[in-house]
């Protein structure tokens, strides 16, 4: 009974779920129909909204596209506006306001290149050339400009103005034309370290301004028209600088006409240009135009070259007018003079004619300064053989210093005080021991000089004479020696052979000139020694004081009219015939005197006492011209 009575209630479940169940069912049929239903109409809904959503989407797009239309409009404008700016600017020209002129020449650009770039933009094509005919305008303006402002502030350098950048060892006196460094100073302070001021060509407010219409001259294309404007400019500037300066154009020919003492005078003038003009104007040249064209190289060294060229052509043609002309002695100097500031100015002109534009100028300067080392080598030469046949026909009738000694001596004396520029110039021609040569040259000058004194000498008929003359040179050329500096290179031994040359010249005047008096003091018999008093008649006695007395009266007349210049050595020539004469007549009158003073007229015989003797002798070598015979 129980089994079944839970059969029964679980039927009744099973019945109730379903039932339950199809409910359910009927419930989710509704549903799904109701659901279908809706999505056809969302389906309607959504068919018929479609158009609205596609019409709202175009506005938004139809927006956006008239804000950049608007925008891109607006940046047109912008463009107009300043393109109306900048040709306000343009048309009131660069000379008011030069900064605000270069800023409307790049909004040109700016313009230009703005409307290449949109050539959606109708009117483009005749905006850009609009701006273009603006922009040549503005730069012909610039170039106006440039041109103005460059010949404003380009004036010549005044004479003075160049003086006063120079050191105070260098500044022309007041009395000269204008020529420091005429005359060759050898204890000059060395111009190492000297003080060159480079002098202001172009204020420095000015030169920015310059540097900004070069540059934008560049930009534009006008190198040309820059370079052009530049050159004849300045070069013109330079030229007048130089002309004001004394610089002038000489050919070899003018040259050669001129008498040496304006020669002289100009090459010491030249040699003072040229060092103003290195170091001082083309330094100020160089340095404007590394300024005024910097960042542009290549046209920047060309127009500096094009802008010194004539300049330095005018101021070497001088220089090889004078190398090449005819060769003198007392051209020497200033030759070396010449080759002297050469080699001073060589850094300076290789640093500011360093690029090759100037190569030309360069290699010109260096070819002037070899060509004046190789003349004044040859002068050298030329001055030797000169030396050496040298045949004036000016006699030294007293037997003194010979003018030619005097002048060797000086010009060997003088060319000592370039040594350190005779080094150079031997050194120019790959000589190894520059002082060796230097001495080996003086030697030559030396000997040459000796041989040509030699020759004059038998130009004397007097044998006495020609030893004076010869002992006089020769103790002239030993003193100078010894005085200067060329003892150091000659040496001691050349000194002391020379000084024994002297003496010996000396000797051979004693016993030329006085050996025959003394014979009239000396009595021999035929054998070999002196004779006694009582073997000597007195008639011989008294021809032997009158030969003495005739002979000494002659010798004194003679004599003094003779030179010995240099005052110790002709106290020492007297004192040395003194020493021989006076002791051999004491003792002939000590001997010989009783005889005659006991006869009749004693004093025709007897003239001269030693003291009187004495007395005359240092009459001796005085150079009187009052007993001198007409010639």
């Amino acid at each position: 009974m129980g089994v079944a009575q839970a059969m029964e209630a679980l039927n009744e479940r099973a019945g109730l779920m379903k039932e339950s169940l199809q409910k359910s069912q009927t419930i989710t049929d509704n549903m799904v129909g109701i659901l279908g239903s809706f999505d056809h109409r969302l389906s309607a809904l959504e068919t018929a909204m479609r158009p609205t959503q596609i019409r709202t989407h175009s506005i938004r797009r139809a927006h956006e596209n008239i804000d950049k239309a608007l925008k891109a409009a607006e940046v047109i404008l912008d463009q107009f506006d300043l393109t109306r700016k900048a040709e306000a600017k343009i048309l009131r020209g660069p000379h008011e306001d030069l900064e605000s002129y270069l800023e409307a020449i790049d909004q040109l650009r700016g313009t230009i290149k703005f409307f290449s770039n949109t050539k959606m933009f109708k009117s483009a094509t005749g905006v850009i050339s609009h701006a273009h005919n603006l922009l040549s305008k503005a730069l012909s303006k610039l170039e106006d400009e440039f041109r103005q402002i460059l010949q404003n502030y380009s004036k010549p350098m005044e004479p003075d103005r160049l003086f006063e950048c120079l050191p105070s060892n260098l500044r022309p006196s007041t009395e000269g034309e204008g020529g420091g460094g005429k005359n060759h100073d050898p204890h000059q302070k060395s111009l190492e370290n000297a003080i060159f001021t480079v002098p202001t060509v172009i204020p420095p407010r000015v030169l920015p301004l310059l540097h900004d219409l070069a540059q934008q001259m560049v930009q534009a294309g006008h190198q040309q028209q820059l370079f052009k404007t530049y050159r004849d400019t300045r070069a013109a500037v330079l030229e007048q600088s130089l002309k004001k300066l004394g610089v002038e154009r000489l050919s070899k020919d003018d040259v050669q006409r001129m008498q040496w003492e304006v020669l002289e005078a100009k090459i010491g003038n030249w040699i003072h240009y040229m060092r103003i003009s290195v170091k001082l104007l083309f330094a100020s040249e160089k340095k404007i135009c590394d300024q005024i064209l910097d960042g542009v190289e290549s046209l920047r060294d060309q127009c500096f070259g094009e802008v010194t060229a004539n300049s330095v052509a005018v101021l070497l043609s001088f220089g090889e007018a004078i190398a090449k002309s005819k060769r003198s002695p007392e051209k020497l100097f200033v030759l070396l003079d010449m080759y002297e500031i050469m080699r001073e100015l060589q850094p300076e002109i290789e640093l500011v004619f360093g690029s090759q534009p100037c190569t030309e100028m360069k290699e010109s300067a260096i070819n002037l300064t070899k060509r004046l080392a190789q003349t004044a080598q040859e002068t050298f030469a030329d001055f030797e053989e000169a030396v050496e046949k040298d045949a004036t026909k000016t006699a030294v009738m007293d037997g003194t210093v010979h003018p030619l000694t005097s002048y060797v001596i000086n010009y060997v004396k003088f060319l000592f005080d370039y040594q350190s520029t005779l080094r150079l110039l031997f050194q120019e021609f790959d000589s190894k021991d520059p002082d060796s040569e230097l001495g080996a040259v003086t030697t030559r000058i030396m000997h040459a000089l000796q041989n040509n004194l030699d020759g004059k000498s038998k130009q004397y008929k007097d044998a006495a004479l020609t030893q004076l003359f010869l002992m006089n040179n020769v103790h002239y050329i030993v003193r100078s020696v010894r005085r200067s500096e060329a003892k150091d290179l000659l040496g001691d031994d050349w000194v002391q052979i020379h000084r024994r040359i002297v003496q010996q010249h000396a000797n051979q005047y004693k016993r030329v000139s006085w050996a025959k008096i003394l014979q009239c003091l000396t009595v021999q018999s035929s054998g070999s020694g002196p004779v006694e008093n009582s073997n000597i008649s007195r008639a011989s006695v008294k021809d032997r004081f009158k030969t003495f007395n005739s002979q000494f009266e002659e010798l004194h007349q003679r004599q003094c009219q003779w030179t010995v210049p240099d005052s110790e050595l002709r106290e020492s020539l007297r004192l040395a015939v003194a020493e021989v004469l006076l002791p051999a007549f004491r003792s002939f009158l000590k001997r010989f005197g009783p005889m005659i003073e006991s006869g009749k007229n004693p004093q025709k015989y007897i003239r001269f006492t030693p003291e009187d003797l004495e007395r005359m002798l240092n009459e001796f070598f005085e150079g009187k011209t009052w007993s001198e015979p007409k010639r």
